[in-house]
């Protein structure tokens, strides 16, 4: 499908789009907030500053894909593939990310506020300054991952492995942390 056909058909009202390959496309910017991208592939694809709020992207593939800046808030990103993905100063507040692959991924700065990331897989994600306040990231894999200066005060994080995870200077106050591996992770300045 082309560019113009996609926007076209979209402010015609249609919103399923369900498994559509758009990969490397450039959606710059684009408002496409409440479309359903499930099962699509739009990986190297543009979506930096893109409007995609309440949008489905459950199952797509995003690897590679730039989303910096892009509005995610109430998205459904769960089961997407976002490895080595850029989603440096999103906003995804109440974002759905379970299960997700989110290896490599660069969050820097972003806003997850109350995002689900249960089970996702965030091993060698930069999340340095992250917001992950109230978010739930229970047997998440963010081992390796950046998180100093993060924010994860009251965050649900059971069971998730931070083994080799940068966490200085990170905030956990009121954060659940029963069953979680801190073994060889890096707390120089943790708040606690």
């Amino acid at each position: 499908m082309k560019l113009e056909e996609l926007f076209s058909e979209y402010q015609s009202g249609r919103r399923d789009f369900t498994g559509i390959d758009l990969s490397e496309i450039d959606l710059s910017k684009a408002y496409l907030a409440e479309i359903d991208f499930t099962e699509a592939n739009l990986s190297e694809a543009d979506l930096s500053e893109a409007n995609l709020h309440q949008a489905n992207l459950s199952g797509a593939n995003l690897s590679e894909a730039d989303l910096s800046k892009a509005k995610l808030n109430r998205a459904n990103l769960s089961r997407a593939n976002l490895d080595e993905a850029d989603l440096g100063g999103i906003d995804s507040f109440e974002a759905n990310f379970s299960d997700a692959n989110l290896s490599d991924a660069d969050f820097s700065k972003a806003n997850l506020s109350g995002a689900n990331l249960t089970r996702a897989d965030l091993s060698d994600a930069d999340l340095s300054k992250v917001n992950l306040s109230d978010a739930v990231l229970s047997q998440a894999d963010l081992s390796d991952a950046i998180l100093s200066k993060a924010n994860l005060s009251n965050a649900n994080l059971s069971g998730a492995d931070f083994s080799d995870a940068d966490l200085d200077d990170a905030i956990l106050i009121q954060a659940n942390l029963s069953g979680i591996d801190l073994k060889e992770a890096s707390l120089n300045g943790t708040q606690f």
